[in-house]
């Protein structure tokens, strides 16, 4: 676990039993609001039909996909709106930009675009909170919850950990948020 993390007590949520507890706290999420700290340079989102062609090879198809999915991508942003809190997230890209991160940059536009917010940054405005390993994977809903995405070896989301401590989650929003330029 991530040095930022010290030994926070939390809970291991296997896949199915994260994306339950999630879809139940996300609507609930109140100010500050989501907040998402993007670390990782390559993933697997199986079930993406955009990622999918993109995996193929198909980046044409890949691209099209996600112009398909605006409309729903503006719908999604509005209901988070009119529940009250708002959806940001910080990328840190690296060079030389992978393959992976090419495709993800194109949907990240199309969330910035949809209305949640997107900042993408280099390696650099980390380096402070990166002395002996990368950031870990860190979601933030409101001041309650936090999860740590888990991956396997081949980059798919493989399990979560949950995190309720509001002082380590305040914290840990704070290194996000910093990174996005709001602090």
């Amino acid at each position: 676990m991530h040095e930022l993390l010290g030994d926070a007590r939390f809970e291991s949520l296997t896949l199915s039993s994260y994306w339950q507890d999630f879809e139940r706290n996300f609507w609930r999420t109140g100010s500050p609001g989501f907040w998402k700290l993007e670390r990782g340079q390559y993933f697997q989102e199986p079930g993406n039909d955009s990622w999918e062609a993109f995996a193929d090879g198909d980046w044409v198809e890949s691209l099209n996909l996600i112009e398909a999915d605006l409309p729903a991508l503006r719908d999604y942003y509005s209901k988070i709106a009119e529940s009250g809190f708002s959806a940001k997230r910080v990328r840190i890209v690296e060079e030389p930009i992978t393959e992976y991160l090419q495709w993800e940059l194109h949907m990240l536009r199309a969330r910035d675009d949809s209305g949640g917010l997107v900042r993408v940054v280099g390696p650099e405005v980390v380096a402070t909170w990166e002395a002996s390993d990368p950031l870990p994977e860190i979601y933030t809903l409101g001041r309650d919850v936090m999860y740590e995405a888990i991956y396997d070896e081949h980059g798919v989301l493989d399990s979560a950990r949950k995190f309720t401590d509001r002082e380590l989650i305040r914290a840990l929003r704070k290194v996000v948020s910093a990174d996005h330029g709001v602090c």
